[in-house]
């Protein structure tokens, strides 16, 4: 098992869920995030005085699926995900090696 874990700018939220339900992933968490990549945050102008925001809002989600389903969620993250402009986001996945579902006790791909 895989867990794949997308950074990814707020407004495209929507767009990700909506491609990860067309492939059939059925659960994933989502967490408030704030962070910079190469943009390093951006200026803002409030009430005629320019401030910087080092820390540019973000979503993590985070989904746990099969071995072979994970390179079909990377892509359909980043096709959901890319505006093409900097600061669209990252997407990783790691090795799982357990995982039990805390209501029934199953284990391993039953619990997914």
């Amino acid at each position: 098992m895989k867990l794949v874990t997308a950074i990814v700018k707020p407004h495209r939220l929507d767009a990700v869920k909506a491609a990860l339900q067309e492939i059939g992933v059925h659960g994933l968490t989502v967490t408030e995030a704030s962070g910079y990549g190469r943009q390093r945050g951006h200026t803002e102008v409030y009430r005629g005085a320019e401030y910087r925001v080092d820390l540019v809002p973000k979503v993590r989600i985070e989904v746990v699926v099969e071995d072979a389903d994970s390179e079909p969620v990377i892509e359909a993250i980043v096709r959901a995900a890319r505006t093409g402009k900097i600061g669209d986001g990252k997407v990783w996945a790691l090795p799982v090696e357990t995982v039990v579902r805390v209501r029934t006790g199953e284990r391993g791909p039953d619990a997914l």
